[in-house]
């Protein structure tokens, strides 16, 4: 699984804390070198106390201490472990030594037959969503004709009148300066007019700004936010991040349970009281991940709906508090959509965004839904924003690898395939 998570001051490179592969040193030793500095900054023990907020459980698998590395006087680009490990071939001076053994960079080079595979399953999702308006231009003249019948495919869609609209004119001028004649080119002339509006909304989820980063997720109950956050979760341990989770969500009975299952199947923290004040977890979360040197905090707020205005007073309270915490918290605001509601999304997106300030969204459950094109309204929406909200993430089923990042071009060719 490629990681799709950009960290701050350097995110996606090589990482000096990567594993080296165990490759037995040779007998020969002659490199003095080999014995390691004594890091002064990297003194953070692994056990931090715990004492500075409840917790469920110490970590199962706690992270390893970052290894310090020599680096040779005269070759700042080699790998660090390559440094230490004698090369295969001995060359008469370590200044001239190419780096042999380059330490894998898995985050900044995602497998091109991994992605297909996901392409191929966003395919498979919004098939209901873009048969219909594929269909259109299966004629053979362009004419009011085609028009009309695509204008009621993008309503059916839920893309809205509004982001209709705005296609149907941005792609009568693409016609009208390519000189189209055939509905195929139509088609593609509509896949770039898809493109461009959701280009905006493209963004990567950033972590490292300051530590931790705390990422505070909303939505309404059933769109699956608790199990969006275990799939983040999932990936930024796999990218190396030691995770802390706040289960907020105390008014859920099952709430807490499927946080806990989450925590204990990616081997991270987390801190829950039964049945106690979410703002007061979520304050006794930030504590402990400032105490135990946590890359992140992630916040699991109770569902709402976005009608229920002394509800979402409460998330308000919960936002403050995080950010009596610590300064400048929460430097994230997510909001979990289900794609199946199609104009609700949108409603729910408007009314989120104005008792909390969205940072970012994650659309679930696009498969098996005739009503992806919502992103195309809350595209409109955002662009009519002060700052766009970015989609961080879109999935497209349960499993871990469903959860990926939102490319517009990906996903305005998919719909029409």
């Amino acid at each position: 699984m490629f990681s799709f998570i950009k960290k701050k001051l350097g995110w996606g490179q090589s990482s000096p804390e990567a594993p080296a592969e165990p490759t037995p040193a040779p007998a020969p030793a002659p490199s003095p070198a080999v014995e390691p500095p004594s890091p002064a900054a990297t003194a953070t023990p692994v056990d931090a106390p715990a004492s500075a907020a409840p917790s469920h459980r110490q970590p199962a698998a706690p992270l390893q201490a970052p290894t310090p590395s020599p680096a040779p006087a005269a070759a700042p680009q080699a790998a660090p472990q390559a440094a230490v490990s004698a090369p295969p071939v001995a060359p008469p001076s370590p200044a001239t030594a190419p780096p042999q053994t380059p330490l894998p960079a898995p985050a900044s080079s995602p497998a091109p037959a991994e992605r297909r595979s996901w392409l191929d399953k966003l395919r498979h999702g919004l098939k209901k969503t873009g048969s219909s308006i594929a269909q259109v231009f299966t004629g053979t003249q362009i004419d009011d004709a085609l028009y009309e019948e695509l204008e009621s495919a993008l309503l059916m869609a839920d893309a809205g009148v509004a982001a209709t609209e705005h296609l149907l004119a941005d792609l009568k001028r693409r016609v009208k300066e390519s000189k189209a004649t055939d509905p195929a080119q139509v088609k593609g002339l509509l896949i770039d007019a898809i493109t461009e509006l959701l280009a905006p909304l493209e963004g990567s989820l950033e972590v490292g700004h300051t530590t931790p980063t705390v990422v505070m997720v909303a939505g309404v109950n059933g769109a699956g936010k608790t199990t969006t956050i275990g799939k983040l979760t999932r990936h930024l341990a796999d990218a190396r991040q030691r995770v802390l989770l706040a289960a907020a969500d105390t008014f859920r009975a099952a709430a807490r349970e499927q946080l806990l299952v989450w925590a204990d199947r990616n081997q991270v923290d987390i801190v829950s009281q039964e049945g106690g004040d979410p703002a007061a977890v979520t304050f006794d979360a930030v504590q402990a991940g400032k105490a135990r040197g946590c890359d992140v905090v992630i916040a699991d707020t109770a569902g709402r709906l976005a009608t229920q205005l002394h509800l979402m007073e409460e998330l308000r309270k919960v936002k403050r508090v995080i950010g009596k915490a610590m300064d400048g918290a929460p430097h994230e605001v997510l909001l979990v959509v289900d794609g199946n509601t199609g104009q609700n999304a949108l409603s729910q997106v408007k009314a989120f965004d104005e008792a909390l300030g969205l940072t970012g969204l994650i659309v679930t459950k696009l498969d098996g839904t005739a009503k992806g094109g919502v992103l195309a309204a809350i595209a409109l929406w955002s662009r009519q924003r002060n700052a766009p909200v970015p989609v961080y993430f879109i999935g497209v089923g349960e499993k871990l690898e469903d959860l990926q990042t939102f490319s517009a071009r990906e996903f305005a060719q998919a719909l029409l395939s």
